[in-house]
Formats: C-alpha cells, structure tokens, sequence
C-alpha cells in the first residue's frame, strides 16, 4: 500500500489572488503531482497574494501539514517578487542544490531563467520549493528536479514518495529502496 502524502501548494500572485484574472498555478501543480505519484494526496492549496508576511504565515501553516510544500510565483527580480525572501524567512535549512538546478533546467527554455530567484528550504519535516509561475515552466521545473524530492523527503522523515517512471524517476541511493516500493 503506498503511503499517503499530505502536499501544499501556493500560487503567489496580486492579480490572480484578487480575480482580476483566472489562476493558472494551483491547477498545473496539481495535475503534474497527480499524474508523477502513486502515493494518495491530499492537497492544501491556497492563492495569496505577493505579500511578505501572508507568504512567511502560509509556509509555516503548510509546513506543520504537509510533507512537500510547492510555491508558484513571486520569484523574480520585480519589487513585489517576495517569495524566496519569505521561504528564507522560515528556513530552518537552505538546500542551494534546487535553486541551481531550477534554474539551469528554466535555461534550456529561456534566456531570462538567470533572474529567477527560486529556493529550495527545510523546514521541519517539510521540503518547500519555489517554482516559476506559468504552467509550462511549473511542468519543465518539475520534470528536471523532482527525481530528488522523494529522496529528501525521506531525510526530513516524510512519508515515502513514488513515482511513476513514465513520468519521473525518483532516485534514491540503494540502501535507501523499500523492497518493494512502498506498495505492498
């Protein structure tokens, strides 16, 4: 049987938060997680807006329930592009690792992936990513870096993550594979 996954998902954004116009972020994150893993999810989404302190007050809500937490949105060079500056702020640890490689994948697309900002963090037992914000990018970013998450997942001690191959290969050292998966 595999082990259900609590994963929160955030879209940072003024305009989308306040209806000027439809959010395309939750929906993208959604699918993609959906279609990658096997384990049942549970999602907690919430559409905020780019403000510091709302961003900072969500990541510690979703931190304390879920495993994995995925931000979109608010992380380039504009004034109102506050998202890495919240996820530093309830860091209890940054692993530079997802930021570099975001961003190396973003710039196989695109030659503006250099003002990204995207972080990856610890805190607790949970693992919080920013991504980019239009779905292409969010699908593009998932498939380059999530062959990681399941494995740090496991040393923040979450639950055991599966992917379905033909979608993404988690990668985990030997001693780390459950015989069996977790499926039983």
């Amino acid at each position: 049987m595999y082990q259900p996954a609590t994963i929160g998902i955030v879209s940072v954004s003024d305009r989308a938060s306040s209806g000027v116009y439809e959010d395309k972020g939750l929906p993208a994150l959604k699918a993609w997680l959906s279609g990658a893993l096997h384990n049942p999810l549970s999602f907690v989404e919430r559409l905020i807006p780019d403000e510091r302190a709302v961003i900072e007050a969500t990541l510690r809500e979703l931190a304390d329930r879920c495993c994995l937490v995925l931000t979109t949105g608010g992380t380039g060079p504009a004034p109102r592009d506050v998202t890495p500056e919240a996820t530093l702020a309830v860091a209890d640890k940054v692993l530079p690792g997802f930021g570099e490689q975001m961003r190396a994948v973003s710039l196989k697309y695109v030659p503006t992936a250099i003002l990204s900002r995207q972080v990856g963090v610890v805190r607790g037992g949970c693992l919080i990513l920013n991504l980019p914000g239009q779905p292409k990018a969010i699908q593009e970013t998932l498939d380059g870096v999530f062959a990681a998450v399941p494995y740090g997942v496991d040393l923040i001690g979450g639950p055991y993550l599966e992917t379905r191959e033909e979608v993404c290969k988690a990668f985990r050292p030997k001693s780390a594979v459950r015989p069996g998966g977790g499926a039983g």
